[in-house]
This record gives C-alpha cells, structure tokens and sequence, in this order.
C-alpha cells in the first residue's frame, strides 16, 4: 500500500522540495485592524452586531514580527526573495499606518532599498522605489524623510538618466524621485535640481523626430510620461515666480504631445496644459495664448476623436479627459469631483488638486481612503484638518443589521434588474444609436 502524504507538508516546502522563505502580505494579515479603521468606515453597512473580540495588541505584535522578517529578507542572496519582501513590505505600508514602526527602522529600510536599486534588476528596482516613495508618504514632511531623500536622491537621479537601465525602472525611479521630492524638500535649489533632473527626460519627446527612428521613441514614451507627470506635480509647489518661467519655456512645446501616438502621453499631455492654464490665470485674470484657436482645434478633435484604428475603450478614455481639458481652457471650469471616505467628504475643484490627488492614489492603491482618513501628511496636502476620531456610541449609530442589509440590497436588485429588463427588450424603443 502506498504511504499516506503527510498533512501540512506543501505549506512548509515550496517548488522544488526548497524552503520557502517568503509568505507574502496579505489582507488577512491587516484585515483586522485596517477593517476596524478603513473598510468599516467606508460603508456603514459593513459593521456587524455582534463579531468575535479580538486582542488588537496580539494582532499589532504579529504583524510586526512578519514585517521585521521582511527587512531581513530584503538583503537575502536570492533576487526573487529580495523581491518578494519588498513587494509584501509595499502591500502592508499602502494598506496601514506603522509610523512608529517604521521610524525606529528608517536607517535599515533606506539601506535595504538604496542596496536594491543600485545592484538589483529590473523588477527589484521597481519594487524598491515603489517601496521608497512609501517610506516617505508613511513619515510626512519631517526631518526623518528629509534624511531618507538625501541619500535616495542621488541614486534615483543616477538610474532616471542611465541610459543603459531598463525603462520600466527609470520610468519608477523618476516617479519616486518627484513623490520624495515633493514630500520632503524645503530646499529649494533641490526642488529645482530634481525638476531640471525630470526636464531633461521629458524634453526629448519635444525633439522627437516621428519620421526616423519611431521604434526607440515609442519606448521611450512611458519613461516620458512618467517624468512630465512627476515634474508637473513639483510645479504646483514652486514659487510663482519659478512658475512664470516654466510656463514660458514648456507652454508653446507642450501642445506637440497631442500628436503623440501613445494615449498615455496625449492624456498627460492635455492634462498638463490644463494645469498650467489654470497657474498662469491665477496670476494674469486676463492672460492670452497665442496659438488659442489651433490649441483650442486640437483639444476640440480629441474631445470628439472617432478614429476607427483605436481601442473604444481608448477613445472613451480620451474623450472624457479632453472635454475636461477644453473646458478648462476655452471656459475656465473644472468639473467638481467628489471622493468619499469613511463619514469624510473632500472636493477635487481645480487641476491642482486633481493632478496631487491622482499621483498618490497611483502610489497607495487601495490604501487610499485609509491614508486620507489617517495619514496626517496626507490630510495636510489636501487641508483635511486632524483625523477625525468616532467614539464608540458613533460607531454604534453606524451598524446596520443584517437584516436591514438584506433587505436594502434586495430592493436594490429589484429596481436594477427591472430597469435592464426595459433596456433590453426588443420591442422598446431605444431611438438612435450615434
């Protein structure tokens, strides 16, 4: 008779018959406080009755064990190890707040990262510089970020002008290098050192000859995304006077993107001019572009593009974007946003807001709501005032039952299922299709 496989014994080894050394982290390993501060709050629904009580001091003191193991692990020999930690130390710092956690290990998480971008490979240099503009988000504006970007910096800048590196890791070294920037400098001749840094990356798509030599350029366009989107977001920290500058010298060139192949650069091409429209007339009420009615054209053709080679999803992206965008330049208006977290409400009224709000939301995915509620770095930028704290009668007047719940999402499928229905059937009229 053939023996019986011993319980447990794939979780203990991997492929291979090897140790595993890294189980990444996941939502269960903050499920139970993140949910207490974060999901919970995001949908009064979400809170149950009754629940098990947990020992959140037990929880805290796990989690922090597994993350020591990953700092060790980030200067493991094997590469994918190294790897692996750093993107289970990304999912943890994007999902919770550790401050505390993380400044008594600053020295040691710099270190790690600063080893993986210099000798890593591609991948392991994304994961690093995602994790490193994360250690800056987590610490705020202080002086402890001020020390990580001192010696973050100068590597960041190296690998963004290396020509030899790949491009999936100067394009995340060059968005680390403007998120870090705009965090933690005070100095202003290094906020102006980065942008020159940034500048001269994003410049070259200006002098882009689509006649020769298309194939490098188009691999080229998502390092120069990256950098005219970092560089913008540094712009709307620069003194006005500075601001004046760049508007003069990028303005006139900035509308040669539109042409641009890649959506991804169209967008934040127009994106862009919109900001920078929207600087410019806080200073002059009564500034004139030159070129306003073949700058107003372009906007106006890709606000309606129906070209028949692009993706619909593609031209309903870019559409929807370029309406906004030539609204803001012919009109002057922004259409108002709404973003809802926990009990909080905030408004994203001008291009400003909007570019600030979308470059952290790319950084911390998921976590962003939670970051919002938490983060004070965060509720400072955006001038959210001090977290709000409920106590627990609040809380209690959040809970809905289960029954209550039930009984809402039925109707709620009720009325979607019905208005389907008439969507559906033949015999209605649906009028025109465009």
């Amino acid at each position: 008779m053939p023996k019986p496989k011993k319980r447990g014994s794939n979780h203990q080894r991997g492929a291979g018959g090897q140790p595993r050394n890294v189980q990444p982290f996941s939502d269960e390993d903050a499920s139970i406080e993140t949910m207490s501060h974060c999901s919970g709050f995001s949908d009064p629904a979400s809170f149950t009755e009754d629940g098990p009580e947990v020992d959140e001091e037990a929880t805290q003191e796990d989690l922090e064990y597994k993350l020591k193991g990953f700092i060790d692990l980030t200067m493991d020999k094997s590469a994918k190890t190294r790897q692996a930690a750093l993107e289970s130390l990304r999912s943890a710092f994007s999902s919770k707040i550790l401050y505390e956690f993380i400044m008594e290990r600053r020295m040691t998480l710099t270190d790690s990262i600063e080893r993986c971008i210099k000798k890593g490979k591609s991948d392991e240099q994304c994961a690093a510089a995602g994790l490193a503009c994360l250690l800056c988000v987590q610490m705020g504006s202080g002086i402890e970020s001020e020390e990580v970007f001192k010696t973050l910096g100068p590597v960041l800048k190296k690998i963004v002008c290396d020509g030899t590196a790949s491009i999936q890791a100067r394009q995340a070294c060059a968005t680390c290098l403007g998120i870090c920037c705009f965090i933690v400098t005070d100095d202003i001749t290094e906020l102006y050192s980065t942008m020159e840094c940034l500048e001269n990356i994003f410049t070259k798509a200006y002098q882009r000859d689509r006649d020769t030599n298309g194939v490098s350029s188009t691999h080229n366009t998502v390092l120069h995304v990256s950098a005219l989107l970092a560089w913008t977001l540094l712009l709307t920290i620069c003194p006005m006077n500075e601001v004046k500058k760049k508007i003069e010298m990028h303005l006139h060139k900035l509308p040669s993107l539109l042409s641009c192949d890649d959506l991804n650069m169209r967008i934040a091409a127009g994106e862009t001019l919109a900001l920078l429209f929207e600087l410019t007339r806080e200073t002059d009420a009564d500034f004139l572009y030159e070129d306003m009615d073949l700058l107003t054209e372009k906007l106006r053709a890709l606000a309606t593009d129906g070209n028949k080679h692009r993706a619909k999803v593609d031209k309903r992206k870019q559409r929807s974007v370029f309406r906004d965008v030539l609204r803001a330049v012919e009109e002057r208006d922004f259409p108002t946003e709404m973003v809802k977290f926990g009990p909080e409400r905030m408004y994203i009224d001008c291009w400003v807001k909007k570019q600030t709000y979308e470059t952290f939301k790319e950084i911390l995915g998921s976590g962003m709501q939670y970051h919002l509620q938490s983060n004070d770095f965060l509720r400072n930028v955006f001038e959210l005032g001090p977290p709000v704290m409920l106590d627990a009668a609040t809380l209690k007047t959040m809970k809905i039952s289960r029954f209550e719940r039930h009984l809402y999402n039925s109707a709620a499928f009720k009325a979607r299922t019905k208005a389907r229905s008439k969507c559906r059937d033949k015999r209605a009229d649906v009028g025109e299709f465009f």
